[in-house]
């Protein structure tokens, strides 16, 4: 079942890749939608990566 979910997630990105590069070429209105869609989420993904890897170094350089 994780197997599936897994799955699904892949198929999602990689379509949310290929409507960003048809978008770029003047794609249909609804694939500049799912561009944005999917440029929006990569931007909030990085920037909790970013928060996530602040709060560990912040938790691992004060030990000494």
């Amino acid at each position: 079942m994780i197997n599936l979910l897994l799955l699904g997630v892949v198929m999602l990105a990689v379509g949310g890749c290929a409507c960003v590069l048809w978008a770029e070429r003047g794609g249909p209105r609804w694939v500049r939608h799912v561009a944005t869609v999917t440029l929006a989420v990569s931007e909030l993904v990085r920037r909790s990566r970013r928060r996530r890897r602040r709060s560990v170094d912040r938790n691992t350089s004060g030990g000494d």
